[in-house]
């Protein structure tokens, strides 16, 4: 089963492939720098009057139905049902998406929270931590691609990227949301 609309075509028109390629490698490269600008210089961004304390547990909601919704797709997937799949990893990339705008709602208008767990839990949150961020920049472009590769019904690629972006995501997702609870303890009330 492939991936078309009417009259049989590609979701996306593969005649321009440079097109699609230079901008979702902007985008893999663009995101990751525009997050690091937050941290690096928090209250750049601030919109006076803006309430976003309750983003971070958003956050974790939808890093949690991210998580849920790729192990689906995958279960599907394995089950060789296509548009279930389809479904499942759709809805996946609109929860990382909508997270990914709260996630810099949020960091735009508050500062990073400090973590204040000591001993053998601070290495392994800031272990968890460094490993999610650093992933979480790489899915990025991982995510455009294995998109792209299905919906320009290049599924030999799309196959191959997925099974790098699919752990690799799945691994961000569920990081994220234990970075959220060990640090919630720590943020501003």
């Amino acid at each position: 089963m492939t991936m078309t609309t009417n009259n049989s075509a590609p979701v996306v028109n593969p005649s321009n492939f440079t097109k699609y390629k230079v901008l979702m490698v902007a985008l893999a490269a663009i995101i990751p720098v525009a997050v690091a600008i937050l941290y690096l210089f928090p209250g750049v961004f601030v919109i006076p009057g803006l309430e976003v304390r309750r983003l971070p547990a958003v956050n974790a909601v939808l890093n949690s139905l991210t998580a849920v919704l790729l192990m689906l797709g995958y279960y599907f997937i394995r089950r060789r049902n296509v548009a279930r799949h389809r479904a499942m990893m759709g809805l996946a990339f609109l929860l990382g998406s909508l997270f990914l705008v709260s996630y810099v709602a949020y960091h735009s208008q508050v500062p990073s929270t400090k973590f204040g767990g000591e001993g053998l839990i601070r290495g392994v949150y800031y272990f968890l931590l460094l490993t999610h961020i650093l992933l979480a920049a790489v899915t990025v472009g991982l995510v455009l691609f294995t998109l792209y590769y299905a919906l320009t019904e290049q599924f030999g690629r799309h196959r191959r990227i997925a099974r790098w972006t699919y752990p690799i995501w799945l691994y961000v997702s569920v990081t994220g949301v234990l970075v959220y609870f060990m640090i919630a303890p720590y943020y501003p009330q």
